[in-house]
C-alpha cells in the first residue's frame, strides 16, 4: 500500500491464522488469529520490512485513515510518505497484540472448545508471547529478516524482547519511553486500574459477554487513572489549570465542578466504548511481568544476546517510564559494546510526548533508519 504526500494511506486491516502458538504459561493457543495492516511496498530483496509494535491501548491501525471511521491511526504522524517511518522507502507493519480485543485472539475471542468467549478462561499471556506470535506473522508474510522493530512504550518492551528472543531477525531496534522491566511504581498503578475493574459488580468473573453488561464504571476509573500518568503536571497545568467547567463558581456537590474531571470522565467513556475489560487485565499483567533480564546475572548479559543495532529514545517530562529507565538499557547494551544511540527529548508532554512530539524525534527516527538501510545494503551489495 502506498501513498503520496498529498494522498493519505488508506489503511487496510487483514488477519492471518496461526495454527497453534505455545505459550509461555504452559498453554498451547490453537487456531490462533492475528489482525494486521501493512503500509508501503516490500522490495524484491524483502529487506526493507519493518515491524511497529503498540503501547498497551493500540491496536493494528497505525497509520493511514480507517475507511469506516474516517479516523487516522494512532501514530499517523510518525507512518507515511516521508515520515519518520517513511513508507514511501519501507513496508511497514503493525499487529494488534495477543490478548487484545481489535482483531487477535484474546478474552473476548470464542474459545473453540465452548462455543463463548474465553472470558478469564483465557491462558495468562507474557510479552514473549506476544512477539513469539509477531514472529510467525512474520513468517507468514515471508519475511526472513526486519529491517527494524519499533515501539513506544509496551511496544517497546517488545521491541527489546525482540531483540533478544530472535536477535538474527531484526537489524535495529527501536524502544521509545520504555523499560526493560517494571518499577514497583509502575506495577502499582496497573493494580490500581485491575482492582478497578474487579470490583466492578459487573465484573461478574470476567463472565460478563453472558449478561450483556461489561463493567464499564470500573474500566472508565482504571482509564481515567490510567491517562493521568501519561500526561505531566505542565500538560495538565497548560491544558486544564483549575478552570471550571461551564460554571464560575463551586457547585458543592460530587458531579463535574472543573474542566479536568470533564476530560478524564470522557476519556474513561470513550475507552470504555473501544476495549475489552478483561484484555485490560490481561495485557497490564503482561506488562507487570515483563523482564527482559530474567534468568541472567544482569539485563547485561541478557541484551548480549541482541545483535542488532539500537536507537533508544526517552522525553524529560515522562514520569511513567522516566529516563533513568532508558539509560538503564543503554548502559547495559554499552556494557556488552553494542551498537547504541540514546536520545532523550524534551517535552512538556509526559508519557504522551512519544505519540505526539514527532518532528524532532521523526527526523531522528528517519535519520536512523536511513543510515541502518545503507549499512543492510553494503553488506548485502544491494542497492535497493
Amino acid at each position: 500500500m502506498s501513498a503520496t504526500a498529498s494522498s493519505p494511506l488508506i489503511a487496510e486491516t487483514k488477519s492471518a491464522r496461526v495454527d497453534s502458538l505455545a505459550l509461555d504459561c504452559g498453554v498451547t493457543l490453537a487456531p490462533v488469529e492475528v489482525a494486521y495492516q501493512t503500509y508501503g511496498t516490500l522490495n524484491a530483496e524483502r529487506s526493507n520490512a519493518i515491524l511497529i509494535t503498540h503501547a498497551f491501548s493500540g491496536d493494528s491501525h497505525a497509520a493511514g485513515i480507517d475507511p469506516e471511521s474516517g479516523k487516522p491511526g494512532w501514530w499517523d504522524d510518525m507512518i507515511g510518505p516521508g515520515k519518520g517511518f517513511d513508507t514511501d522507502r519501507f513496508f511497514v507493519i503493525c499487529s494488534n497484540v495477543l490478548g487484545g480485543c481489535r482483531g487477535t485472539t484474546g478474552p473476548s475471542s470464542l474459545d473453540p472448545a465452548t462455543g463463548s468467549p474465553f472470558a478469564t478462561g483465557f491462558p495468562g499471556i507474557t510479552i514473549g508471547d506476544m512477539v513469539r506470535l509477531q514472529a510467525k506473522l512474520i513468517d507468514h508474510l515471508g519475511i526472513q529478516k526486519l529491517l527494524a522493530v519499533a515501539g513506544g512504550s509496551m511496544g517497546g518492551m517488545q521491541a527489546l524482547e525482540w531483540s533478544v528472543a530472535y536477535p538474527d531477525r531484526v537489524v535495529a531496534v527501536l524502544p521509545i519511553a520504555s523499560t526493560a522491566r517494571h518499577s514497583a511504581m509502575q506495577i502499582a498503578f496497573n493494580e490500581v486500574g485491575r482492582q478497578a475493574v474487579l470490583s466492578d459488580p459487573d465484573w461478574n468473573n470476567g463472565n460478563y459477554h453472558a449478561t450483556g453488561k461489561p463493567p464499564s464504571r470500573g474500566l472508565a476509573v482504571a482509564r481515567m487513572v490510567g491517562h493521568i500518568t501519561y500526561m505531566s503536571d505542565a500538560s495538565m497545568r497548560e491544558k486544564f489549570g483549575r478552570r471550571f467547567r461551564d460554571k464560575e463558581t463551586p457547585s458543592f456537590h460530587f458531579g463535574v465542578d472543573f474542566e479536568v474531571e470533564s476530560y478524564l470522565r470522557y476519556r474513561g467513556l470513550q475507552f470504555v466504548d473501544r476495549f475489552d475489560a478483561n484484555s485490560y487485565l490481561y495485557i497490564t499483567k503482561a506488562m507487570d511481568y515483563f523482564d527482559v533480564g530474567a534468568g541472567f546475572p544482569s539485563l547485561g548479559a541478557s541484551l548480549a544476546r541482541a545483535q542488532a543495532r539500537f536507537l533508544v529514545i526517552s522525553f524529560t517530562s515522562d514520569w511513567l517510564y522516566p529516563s533513568y529507565q532508558s539509560l538503564e538499557i543503554v548502559n547495559a547494551l554499552r556494557s556488552g559494546n553494542r551498537d547504541v544511540a540514546y536520545c532523550e527529548l524534551p517535552s512538556t508532554y509526559g508519557h504522551d510526548a512519544f505519540l505526539v512530539e514527532v518532528a524532532e524525534q521523526g527526523e531522528i527516527v528517519r535519520g536512523f533508519l536511513t543510515q541502518t538501510h545503507k549499512l543492510l545494503s553494503r553488506k548485502s551489495g544491494s542497492r535497493s
